[in-house]
């Protein structure tokens, strides 16, 4: 179970959204969800989706919440989603756990809420620390079980 109260405040706001007609479709796939954003979004989608697979080997790619997950040990996922100026990341838990402090300090001007991590469009994605970010959190979840 999901415990980023940032999702579910995002999720919230999309399901204000299409309550009131502002968004009308909900979609069942990675895919689907990605050719419905913007051109210029569904390259950063793409690209993060590539990142997020390569840096979670044997990760499940899966649509849950209204947004794209990678799954780890079939259980917990790394979501992310497109929004109208930036791309969100969730849940990212912190990483200042003595092993990771320099990437939570990477990750820190990114964070937006506990759990979430926002990359504006305006500035350039950081793929790389994405990926970073993500085989981190796979190799907790795999340290944990």
């Amino acid at each position: 179970m999901l415990r980023a109260s940032s999702i579910l405040t995002d999720i919230d706001q999309r399901d204000e959204a299409w309550d009131s007609g502002r968004m009308t479709e909900r979609f069942t796939s990675v895919d689907e969800y990605i050719e419905s954003q913007p051109a210029e979004q569904q390259a950063i989608l793409r690209e993060i989706r590539r990142v997020l697979l390569e840096a979670v080997p044997g990760g499940e790619e899966k649509y849950r919440y209204d947004m794209p997950a990678v799954m780890f040990d079939g259980r917990y996922g790394l979501h992310y989603a497109a929004w109208k100026k930036f791309v969100g990341l969730y849940p990212v838990a912190r990483l200042d756990d003595g092993e990771h402090d320099a990437l939570e300090e990477e990750i820190a001007p990114y964070r937006a809420a506990k759990d979430s991590i926002n990359f504006p469009y305006s500035k350039p994605i950081p793929y790389d620390l994405i990926g970073r970010v993500a085989a981190a959190l796979a190799a907790r979840r795999v340290e944990s079980a």
